[in-house]
């Protein structure tokens, strides 16, 4: 089987497993305990609290450990909102995911669109223009909300560029960082954002284990209440094991950071021969991308059909939102990037990680060429 599917989960790093392993050797002590079974649990989350700040760049306290990236976002968007008793509104740009999406939907305060041009990235001159009329007095506080790399088309957002545009308005940026830790240099300084939601099992830790990054000073409250774990912004008994594999597999992925660049060549290649061969169009080839992720396009061969032919050929890829549905939908990303809907029910992601070898790009093309031979390009001989 060819795994190419790393964007919806990663494999697990061997790192994470054996620091899993270890901290399970601990038996079941609850980490709030202060004898010396949970001070040694707490050990464990507090080395990798540790170890998931120095892959980012930040303070070990600022890290604030999840369920996952969904509930990260989720603590941000609500948490933030809260905190500025609800005098504020969501810019939420137009190929979040919906983990975000939803979450500011049911934020209970204002949503605005921030769009995307052609090319998959945000419009900063839009947002600059919004930002300059800015009514902070009908409106609150602008709380933007930006990925650092999007999930279908590992297109890379200017974070940087808007986040200061945001400051500079008296805002705030939260950014959704799942997909880009581990695969970019990720910075909090550097990025200039207040919030970074981060995720586990996309750089091959745990499934279930996330957190959120949180600037200093930054306004956030808790909106899950209990023993007030996490210095009290998300109470509930951490995830020992899971966060002793999230801080394993983090400091693992930034040290592999090379050899995912060098993912760029392989995937390249795969790409040039499925457009000569197969006619397919290439989402974002001129824009900044993730090096192991490619989506491309076939109109006419929908994306169901694809998924479900590369399944059968023993190759694992996923089409639109399926990370988070378990569903194949015409793309959502593609629309909001202008492009029609032909194209954008026939995109298909091919996401490689720490564990593919370079021939997994040829298997991949080889087996959608196969597929496509049976189908669209049959017809259009």
């Amino acid at each position: 089987m060819i795994y190419a599917d790393y964007n919806a989960t990663a494999p697990l790093r061997p790192e994470a497993r054996d620091a899993m392993l270890a901290a399970l050797e601990l038996g079941a002590a609850n980490p709030s305990s202060v004898h010396r079974a949970g001070r040694a649990a707490r050990g464990v989350i507090e080395k990798a609290r540790g170890q998931i700040g120095a892959a980012i760049g930040s303070r070990a306290e600022d890290i604030v450990f999840t369920s996952g990236g969904t509930e990260a976002l989720t603590l941000a968007i609500y948490g933030t909102v809260a905190a500025l008793d609800g005098a504020a509104t969501l810019i939420v740009s137009a190929i979040e995911h919906e983990a975000a999406g939803k979450a500011a939907a049911h934020a209970g305060v204002p949503v605005e669109t921030a769009y995307v041009l052609p090319s998959g990235q945000v419009d900063l001159e839009d947002l600059k223009a919004r930002l300059g009329a800015w009514d902070r007095a009908a409106k609150g506080t602008p709380v933007l909300v930006l990925m650092l790399a999007n999930n279908e088309t590992g297109i890379l957002q200017p974070v940087a560029e808007a986040a200061a545009l945001v400051r500079a308005a008296g805002g705030l940026t939260i950014c959704d960082t799942v997909q880009g830790l581990g695969k970019t240099a990720v910075n909090v300084a550097l990025l200039g954002a207040d919030y970074l939601a981060l995720s586990a099992h996309k750089i091959g830790g745990p499934q279930g284990v996330g957190a959120l990054w949180h600037r200093a000073g930054a306004p956030l409250k808790a909106v899950q209440y209990g023993g007030g774990q996490e210095r009290g912004l998300r109470s509930g008994t951490e995830n020992v094991a899971g966060i002793a594999g999230f801080g394993a597999a983090a400091a693992a992925a930034v040290r592999d950071l090379p050899k995912y660049a060098k993912l760029a060549g392989p995937r390249e290649a795969m790409e040039a021969r499925l457009k000569a061969e197969g006619g397919v169009v290439v989402i974002g080839e001129e824009s900044p991308r993730l090096a192991g992720v490619s989506n491309f396009a076939r109109p006419g061969f929908r994306a169901e059909t694809q998924v479900m032919a590369l399944d059968l050929a023993g190759v694992c890829v996923s089409a639109g939102s399926a990370c988070s549905s378990g569903k194949v939908k015409r793309s959502l990303v593609l629309l909001a990037m202008g492009a029609d809907d032909a194209l954008a029910e026939s995109a298909i992601r091919a996401s490689f990680g720490w564990a593919s070898a370079p021939a997994d790009f040829g298997r991949v093309a080889e087996a959608w060429l196969e597929a496509a031979r049976r189908t669209v390009l049959k017809e259009s001989a």
